[in-house]
């Protein structure tokens, strides 16, 4: 393994640990992909969300990016988009030239970006997201520093399925969390209503449901009304055995 793939993965490794939410991890992607491309790039980074239409990048290594973004958003084309629908990488020459989007070319060359190189991210399998360069000079993806795009994206892409893993186990262990302190607080409130209303457990429950569908109040909510009620104050907002 040459030292340039090792400082690439590197850099990627690094990038996950310091990356609390897969937004800040697609910025740490983008900020180290325009460095490892080659000098004076500049990288957006655009996610594709299910059940939503493509979006434009989501994260940018600096605000000539962020600039290329807004010009494809309002331009309602480009090649992050084209990516992001296909799954198929995209080569611009020259902005001042290419005639395949005429709006974005146009407003691109304006800024200053002359050409573009954008790749799809790959995750689980199925097309995921876009890693979009861009270049002040024409032609300034060549032979060379198309391999060394080409090969990043593929070691992003691995990144990035893990990025996605670890918050989708985070998002599931919070609504676990959510799920077990919501019953811990249905319960205290439906001992709450068995000692008041003298009645077993299934006809306390029965009474809260009833009482939650008619008020259009929320069962948890409607629970910890009750429980405050009772103790004169809330109730914890930790799930059992939680230290805190």
């Amino acid at each position: 393994m040459s030292s340039e793939v090792q400082g690439e993965l590197a850099g990627l490794h690094e990038a996950l640990l310091k990356s609390d939410t897969v937004e800040q991890f697609l910025h740490e992607l983008a900020v180290l992909a325009a460095r490892v491309v080659s000098e004076g790039m500049s990288c957006g980074m655009a996610l594709r969300q299910r059940g939503r239409a493509p979006k434009t990048a989501t994260a940018c290594s600096d605000p000539l990016a962020s600039e290329a973004d807004r010009v494809q958003d309002q331009a309602g084309e480009g090649p992050a988009a084209h990516v992001l629908r296909h799954g198929r990488r995209v080569h611009i020459q020259d902005t001042a030239t290419h005639d395949r989007w005429p709006r974005f070319c146009r407003q691109a060359a304006a800024l200053g970006i002359r050409s573009c190189y954008a790749l799809p991210l790959v995750a689980n399998g199925e097309p995921a997201g876009a890693l979009l360069l861009y270049a002040r000079a024409p032609g300034a993806f060549g032979p060379e520093a198309a391999r060394r795009a080409d090969r990043f994206a593929g070691y992003a892409s691995g990144a990035l399925t893990l990025s996605l893993r670890m918050s989708s186990c985070l998002d599931q262990n919070e609504q676990l969390r959510s799920s077990i302190v919501s019953r811990a607080v249905i319960d205290q409130a439906l001992g709450v209503i068995m000692a008041t209303e003298h009645c077993p457990q299934d006809k306390a429950f029965a009474l809260l449901r009833s009482v939650s569908q008619n008020t259009n109040v929320k069962l948890r909510d409607l629970a910890a009304t009750i429980v405050t009620r009772a103790s004169g104050e809330p109730p914890g907002l930790t799930a059992p055995f939680e230290d805190g």
